[in-house]
């Protein structure tokens, strides 16, 4: 009998407001490889990561406490351009340590998506005027490109729009 490799993926990122000048962001990864989780503390009006937590259940790869201790190296980093880069600099390159960066990542961009919902309850009704107006949207502010499953590449949203 052929063996089939079966393979699911469930990512989620949620954003909770703590109080008027605390955000929490915590990103959840869970595969059939792997189940992790990386949890932001950011401090407001600045934008400026305060503290960084990381949990490895389980991992293809080495997930010792080290790979989770690298996470604190992105405390005091700031959400907005550049971040990127900075935090994959300040991460290791194995293959776990990319994949909790990229976690990080996805807990600033729903930070960043956070403050853009009351610009995205301002879209249009009509289904062309909404692809437009998403469209011209993220135009302005390319760093929304790809920070969301309906602004990532082939979604009708971002139709035409080049990364």
């Amino acid at each position: 009998m052929a063996r089939i490799l079966s393979f699911s993926r469930n990512r989620h990122t949620n954003v909770e407001q703590v109080d008027d000048t605390t955000m929490r962001s915590c990103c959840r990864l869970q595969d059939t490889l792997t189940d992790a989780q990386v949890e932001i503390t950011v401090k407001l009006p600045d934008l400026e990561i305060a503290a960084v937590e990381g949990k490895v259940h389980r991992s293809p790869g080495k997930a010792d406490h080290e790979v989770v201790q690298s996470l604190k190296q992105v405390k005091g980093v700031r959400i907005g351009p550049g971040m990127k880069k900075i935090i994959k600099g300040l991460l290791g390159e194995s293959r776990i340590e990319k994949q909790l960066g990229f976690m990080v990542l996805e807990c600033c961009d729903g930070i960043i998506l956070t403050f853009t919902k009351d610009v995205l309850k301002k879209a249009p009704g009509e289904r062309l005027k909404e692809i437009a107006f998403f469209e011209e949207m993220v135009r302005n502010n390319p760093r929304l490109y790809n920070s969301c499953a309906a602004l990532a590449p082939g979604s009708p949203l971002v139709d035409g729009i080049e990364e």
